[in-house]
This record gives C-alpha cells, structure tokens and sequence, in this order.
C-alpha cells in the first residue's frame, strides 16, 4: 500500500527527522506508527543519521503491530524486524541478529540494559506508549535512564501523556531530555510545581497544582512534544458514548449495601473480605459485575443483570459483530458460559478473524487490547462489561475501533449497575479526561506553521 501522510502526519516525521528527541501526543488512530516508520527509514538510509533502532512497546504490540505495520506499506516493506521476545535464549537470539527494527517488550527492558550494561548497541530508541514509563520507581524507567547517555535519537509516543496527574508527566520528560525541562528529580518537579494535598501528618497520598503551574509545565515542554487530536484532522464519524443504567434487584442491593458498610459479605463456604480502601473497592466493582472472589478465592455469583443486559444488546445488534471488554476473570468466564458465540482474543490470527468479520463477539481484556491493536475494519460496537479506574486503558480500549479507517460510527456501551460504583467510575473517567484534553491542547503544535 502507498502511504500519503497526513499534513499532520508529514509535520510529526520531519520533527522526528529534525529534533534528537521529541515527544508525540497524538491522539489514537491518527497513524503514529507509520508516522515513525517513515521517519526512522530516512534516519537509517536516506540521512545516515542512526544505525541502529529499538522500539519499546507493550508484549501485544511487539508481538503483532510494528512487524504488520511495517510490511504494510511499500517504502517500509524492505525493513527487517528482529522481535527481541520470549525465553532469553530467543531473546538473546535476535538481538544478534541483523535488523533494521529491533522490537522489545517493556516488560524486559530492564534485562536488556543489564545484558548490554556500558556497550549499549542502539543509537535511536522509540518508545511506544511513553506513558508506560510515568512512574519514576518502576525498574523500567530506571533501567533505561542508564543507558540514556547513550541514546542519540528517542522518540516517545502517546496518545494519553497524563493519564491521571500532570506528576505522571516527569519520568516521561526526563526520557526526552534528561531533566532539562522539568527538572533533574521528580522530587524538585514536585515541589515546583505542586503541593500537598490529602496527606497523613508527614505522608502525602496526593498532590494538587501550584497556581499557574499548569500553564508553566505546558510551556516548559510545547518545543519538545507535539500534541495532535483526531477531532481537528481526521473526518471521523461521530461517536456515541451510552451509558446503559442496569437497576439491581433488592436483595443484591441489601448485600451491596452490606458489604459496603461492613466490609463483609458472608457465604456458607467462604466470606468476602475487604480490609482496606482500596480492596473495598475493588470487590465493589467486582460484586456490581455479578460476582465477586471470597476469601478462598472461590467465584460467589451474586446476579446477572449484566449478562442479561448484555444479551439485549447482542439482540438489538442484529448480527453485527461486537467487542467486550471484561475486568475479572470471573467475568470472562461467566460470559464464555454464557454466550457461546465468544472468542477471546489471544493472538494476531484472532485479530486477523475479527477484522475480516469472522468473529461474531470478541472479548479483550483492556489492559492487553489497549495499545496498537487495529480492530477498526471488524465492527463498531463496544460493550464495557466491567468499568475500569485507568483513564489510559479506557481511552486507549475504544480507540481500538474508534479510529482511522473506522467507516461506521463507534457505539460505546457502558453497563453500569444503578447505586453501584460503578457511577462513580464514569464520574472519575470524564474528570480525568477533561485534564487530560486541558493537557493535549495546551502543547498542541502550532500548526498554522505548517500552513505557510
């Protein structure tokens, strides 16, 4: 296939051409992926300017997206893609072999530094999902912010930057351009920038913006990162976000509202237990699904209204195929038992099946379908079995079908049970994303440059 860049698409390559470092916000579906490949294929043959390139990704994408997508077009079909994956003798295996594209799951990020250590091989590194390095602690980040001297080009690429604070933006800066921003420790960003909010005498458990800090980040970072939304480019049909408010009966009510408020729901074979925050509110979730672990770690089903629900909207579809995401794995099990129609999506032939309408009801779990997957061309409706907390899973799971080459409008269906949680995860969603829209404008390129 002949690929005909977007204007925006032709602006995001020649930033990655022209600047060592930069840092795309684009929104899902606006062709991130090939933006780069273009990119890095000049960078290699045409400019001279790397020699060798690894690509950062989740396992799902390394497995599948940057092979496929590379093979897709015709000025990249030539490149060789090593998958840096599985058992480490594999691993090791196609690190020496010769390739242009080396594609590595975040997950063993941390084994390659420590395979290389100071002889570090590749010279532009891109890391798809950026926002998967947001936290400062995690061994990933560390990992690569040793082996950071030695990367002469880095692309990061995203379409959620801020999933859910502007504090998650530091270790992903830092990335770019060691700290020349933002600052050299999370700690002086932090207190820069914010201060604390709930805290526990000398414990801060959150952290709210100074006064104009906001508009001060954005500008520290609008050089370096280019922010792009698909409303503004892409002719998308509109999509249709539908909350389907599921009433409970009263004794599922009773024991919601008992567990609740005493932490215990009791069972003949055994209770279920929440003996924190946190806990609670991951069985409340789970019980407003329909069924919920007990202290055994035994599946106690509580109704199936969801199920039932979910059974009027395969109905109404009318045999039009659609996609469901579930949270637990009781609840994938319930609607394998239930709808015998359901594939689970485990591998790149499965993806193959539904995008040529073979698969009548997919279920993906968001967490593995949410980055990189294109499942536009198989169906347009989505059904949210189970709400997640994570703004980036969310956004990233719809764009999965809401994106470009989707011809149909997208149907978002969200079941949520009445008096539950579960409104409270709606509530938090669109909270989050309003941020996160303030962040996305607020760096958005100056595109009328572009224009002239």
């Amino acid at each position: 296939m002949k690929f005909k860049p977007h204007l925006y698409q032709d602006f995001a390559i020649r930033r990655i051409i022209e600047q060592p470092a930069v840092g795309l916000f684009l929104d899902m579906g606006m062709g991130k992926t090939v933006s780069t490949l273009t990119a890095v294929a000049d960078l290699l043959h045409d400019y001279f300017e790397v020699s060798k390139v690894l690509v950062i990704a989740p396992l799902r994408v390394a497995e599948d997206t940057w092979s496929r997508e590379t093979e897709k077009w015709d000025h990249t079909r030539y490149m060789k893609v090593s998958k840096v994956l599985g058992p480490e003798s594999k691993r090791i295996q196609a690190v020496m072999t010769p390739a242009d594209l080396y594609v590595i799951n975040r997950e063993n990020v941390e084994w390659l530094v420590g395979y290389y250590k100071s002889k570090w091989p590749f010279d532009m590194v891109v890391i798809d999902e950026l926002s998967s390095f947001k936290s400062s602690k995690a061994k990933r980040f560390r990992a690569l912010k040793k082996v950071r001297p030695f990367i002469k080009r880095l692309v990061g690429l995203t379409g959620t930057p801020a999933p859910n604070s502007l504090i998650d933006l530091w270790p992903q800066l830092y990335l770019l351009d060691g700290g020349e921003r933002l600052g050299k420790t999370i700690t002086g960003y932090r207190d820069r920038y914010f201060q604390p909010d709930q805290r526990n005498r000398h414990i801060v458990y959150s952290w709210r913006l100074r006064p104009e800090a906001e508009k001060a980040i954005h500008s520290k970072i609008s050089d370096i990162c280019i922010s792009m939304q698909a409303k503004d480019w892409l002719d998308l049909p509109e999509r249709i976000d539908n909350p389907v408010r599921i009433p409970l009966p009263a004794p599922v009510r009773q024991k919601y509202k008992q567990m609740e408020r005493d932490l215990l729901l009791p069972f003949t074979d055994g209770d279920v237990v929440a003996d924190t925050a946190a806990v609670l509110s991951n069985k409340l979730l789970q019980l407003a699904n329909g069924a919920v672990y007990d202290e055994n770690k035994a599946v106690q089903e509580i109704h199936q209204e969801k199920l039932k629900k979910l059974e009027d909207i395969i109905d109404a579809a009318n045999g039009k195929p659609i996609l469901v995401f579930y949270t637990y794995q009781h609840d994938l099990a319930r609607i394998q038992k239930h709808f015998k129609q359901a594939k689970l999506l485990e591998n790149s032939q499965d993806i193959a099946d539904w995008n040529k309408s073979e698969i009548p009801m997919l279920l993906a779990h968001p967490a593995s379908a949410g980055h990189g997957l294109n499942l536009q061309a198989g169906g347009h409706i989505i059904v949210w079995f189970g709400l997640t907390w994570s703004l980036e899973l969310y956004q990233q799971a719809n764009a999965r079908l809401d994106r470009q080459g989707q011809e149909h409008r997208v149907i978002v269906h969200h079941l949520v049970a009445e008096g539950t949680v579960d409104e409270d995860v709606m509530k938090v969603l669109e909270g989050k994303a309003i941020g996160q829209d303030a962040l996305l404008a607020a760096v958005k390129a100056r595109i009328e440059k572009i224009n002239t």
